[in-house]
């Protein structure tokens, strides 16, 4: 019994540490005044790109522990122990599968002339209706229409 408490403090405190470490997407944030003009401009390209893909390690960590966790309820004796290790492993390959396919989406890179002359490049998730030509805001590192 304490064996499971243990376990469920481990994967609690991992799931807290490693929400920190959270992707929330890949735009460049730029800091502009509200009357500052610098945030309107025209569209010169929009490219579609593949998203990062790859891992940070941190699904296979959580998928490991949450495995672990239910492996360590089957059985008892070397059993229970042989059954955590599995659970372990196989939630950490689960894991891992998951956090690859949440990665892996399209991006829009979005290349703006602004209208004082400067040229600025943002990369965000959908390009909602957006096409070279249209007049633009950019707001917290977003294309706006």
């Amino acid at each position: 019994m304490k064996t499971n408490a243990t376990l469920a403090a481990l994967m609690l405190a991992a799931t807290a540490v490693l929400s920190g470490c959270a992707n929330t997407g890949p735009s460049q944030n730029y800091s502009t005044p509200q009357g500052d003009y610098s945030s309107y401009g025209t569209i010169d390209t929009i490219q579609v790109i593949q998203g990062g893909g790859g891992s940070s390690g941190a699904g296979a960590i959580v998928g490991g522990i949450a495995g672990a966790l239910l492996g360590n309820t089957i059985g008892s004796g070397g059993g229970r122990t042989a059954a955590t290790v599995a659970g372990a492993v196989a939630g950490g390959v689960v894991g891992n599968q998951v956090e690859n396919r949440q990665q892996s989406g399209l991006n829009y890179q979005i290349s703006v002339r602004l209208d004082n002359g400067e040229y600025r490049t943002i990369v965000q998730d959908n390009a909602n209706n957006l096409q070279p030509g249209n007049r633009v805001r950019i707001v917290d590192g977003r294309v706006y229409r």
